[in-house]
């Protein structure tokens, strides 16, 4: 199966970016979705945003005019552009098929404090 790792994570004040990449460990050309999760302290995960190979993405409701999602299938990474970033954005983030989910990952994480 193709290997997903997570980067890019780390610490950033309110209303600060971060661009979080997920890269595969062989072509996802042939995938047609690929999505974001994050689980915060406390929480249950949650799905964030998907792209399909036509280009069209979708966004929890939390996350919509903040959050762009984007796949570079030339070098197998999808990628999670974050900003405007808040508090409750805290979490550790994971990429996963939507539509065939796969064993999580170790994620990486996010957090916004002040």
């Amino acid at each position: 199966q193709v290997q997903l790792v997570e980067s890019g994570g780390g610490l950033v004040q309110p209303g600060g970016s971060l661009r979080l990449s997920c890269a595969a460990s062989s072509s996802i050309f042939n995938i047609n979705a690929l999505g974001w999760y994050r689980q915060a302290p406390g929480k249950q995960r949650e799905w964030v945003a998907a792209i399909y190979n036509g280009g069209i993405a979708n966004y929890a409701d939390s996350v919509k005019g903040r959050f762009t999602i984007s796949r570079d299938n030339a070098k197998n990474t999808v990628y999670l552009q974050m900003n405007s970033l808040k508090l409750e954005d805290t979490a550790v983030y994971y990429c996963n098929f939507p539509f065939s989910l796969r064993s999580w990952g170790q994620g990486t994480q996010v957090t916004v404090s002040s």
